[in-house]
């Protein structure tokens, strides 16, 4: 079996997702084969692997870190929330229904201890080390019980815990001794230490209180990371335009025409897959900010409307914001839009859907030539083609299933005017695709724009991987990373009082 580390939160957006992907990245430049792993996802940020299985997004980068071809082994579990209180379940890669939180978290969790157990074993037994990702807090002391993501999987593959701290957002120090001092003892035995993630200043200035940490819980920090700019690599949920943050703050090439090119995103319900415009915003000249008004388009050259896990609901959103009569008078006026899955299903003319919503008949936008009907079995897969002219790779992850009666074809969708639509998401991470569609939406808008003739997606991705595996290479004690991983948590741990408090009696697995 293969060394290990799972990488837990003192809070949501702690930094959990880009730490693993940094210690994935720095341990492949060292020569060591790894895997990210992540038991349970909740995001509607997700993607499809080769075998044809859906996981989040996250774990898909964290593979490129690491070098290796995603599967379904490192994600699982994944939630796709479709409201406030019930989600989507894919389990290993596959919808396998909805359920309530309450139902989920009162037994179906735990009944999945035996599959992402089993899971990691298949890792641990292909890979030198696996770096998992934990959710949320391990503290989060009502759903302990269940937990199958953080100290449950910990527990039952006895991995050594390292805790990452946002201190950008005040109060590390007390979470860190809080979220420590609220784990059971048997939890206490596997936390090795913290990780402070987003330190502005001078490093001198934390020591006396890293010194005190020690002190009071008997565990040293393994590094402080400086907050870098642009570091938010497809993010499990979020409006952050990652890739947009690392262009527009380091040293920007000026656009390559006269004119800049504006791009609105609709920030529909339940927006998924919001990375498919990085690569718009990797371009320079291009412009991406996310709006909730018509008035907003007013001045916007490409409007996108994007994914979607609520597609009716999503329309209804429009209609009631008047984006929906703002998106007809663009088209009217032969003024760009793009339409991408479910986005592309509200610009069509009508959707049948007693699955998702179950709203039964609903008329859409009547912008495309298009009707929908939602089935049950979802469609998952890694589709190849051209467009424009130029050769284009994307995934497509719906249930909508689209009969397109008119229009030019565009990516197994359609074109009228300067409509298009398309059920590929990743479509313009396909650069000279991407370079020849800004082209168009330049020409239709009367933009004096031109994209830049070198703007490689993939290159800038790749930077910015290297980035998080120099982060850890150059501000973490990796020597005792490595201990860590390979010896697993120190022993001798002291127990910081109170603990958890006492739990009722439960039928779920003992290593949980």
């Amino acid at each position: 079996m293969s060394g290990g580390l799972l990488v837990a939160g003192t809070t949501s957006d702690a930094g959990k997702s880009v730490v693993t992907a940094g210690i994935c990245r720095w341990l492949t430049r060292k020569g060591v084969s790894v895997a990210p792993f992540k038991a349970q996802n909740m995001s509607l940020n997700s993607f499809v692997t080769r075998e044809g299985a859906e996981i989040g997004r996250a774990q898909a980068m964290q593979a490129q870190a690491a070098r290796v071809e995603p599967t379904a082994l490192m994600n699982p579990v994944l939630l796709k929330p479709g409201g406030d209180r019930s989600s989507q379940v894919v389990l290993m890669g596959k919808p396998v229904g909805e359920m309530s939180a309450r139902g989920y978290h009162g037994g179906r969790q735990a009944a999945l201890l035996d599959t992402v157990v089993g899971c990691l074993e298949e890792l641990r037994s292909t890979y030198d080390a696996v770096i998992c990702e934990g959710a949320g807090s391990p503290a989060e002391i009502n759903l302990r019980r269940t937990d199958i993501v953080n100290m449950g999987i910990a527990r039952a593959a006895r991995f050594p815990v390292l805790v990452v701290g946002d201190i950008d957002r005040g109060g590390v120090f007390a979470s860190f001794f809080g979220t420590t001092a609220l784990l059971s003892a048997a939890d206490q035995e596997l936390v090795a230490g913290y990780l402070v993630n987003k330190f502005r200043g001078d490093v001198s200035l934390l020591e006396p209180g890293l010194d005190m940490l020690l002190g009071l819980t008997g565990r040293r920090t393994y590094g402080v990371l400086p907050f870098q700019h642009g570091l938010g690599i497809d993010e499990e949920d979020g409006l952050r335009v990652s890739l947009r943050g690392a262009v527009r703050e380091s040293v920007v090439a000026p656009p390559v025409g006269d004119d800049v090119l504006r791009v609105a995103v609709c920030a529909v319900p339940l927006m998924s897959n919001f990375t498919d415009v990085d690569a718009l915003a990797a371009e320079p000249g291009v412009v991406v900010r996310f709006v909730d008004r018509a008035e907003e388009l007013v001045d916007a050259d490409l409007v996108v409307v994007p994914g979607t896990r609520g597609t009716v609901r999503a329309l209804r959103w429009l209609r009631e914001r008047g984006l929906a009569d703002a998106l007809a008078r663009r088209a009217a006026e032969g003024r760009p839009v793009l339409g991408i899955c479910g986005g592309f299903q509200v610009l069509g003319e009508h959707i049948e859907d007693e699955v998702e919503s179950k709203a039964g008949s609903v008329d859409g936008l009547g912008l495309l030539p298009v009707r929908v009907r939602f089935a049950r079995e979802k469609t998952l897969a890694r589709p190849v083609g051209a467009a424009l002219g130029e050769p284009v790779e994307g995934y497509e992850i719906h249930h909508g299933v689209a009969e397109v009666t008119g229009g030019e074809p565009f990516l197994d969708g359609c074109r009228v005017g300067e409509v298009w639509g398309t059920h590929w998401h990743g479509s313009l991470e396909s650069d000279a695709f991407r370079r020849r569609f800004l082209t168009e939406v330049a020409r239709a808008a009367g933009r004096r724009f031109v994209p830049a003739p070198d703007t490689s997606f993939g290159t800038l991705r790749e930077e910015q991987l290297d980035l998080l595996g120099d982060l850890i290479e150059e501000h973490a004690d990796t020597d005792a990373l490595w201990n860590l991983i390979e010896q697993g948590p120190p022993a001798g741990l002291p127990f910081i009082a109170p603990g958890a408090p006492p739990a009722a009696p439960t039928r779920t697995k003992e290593a949980l």
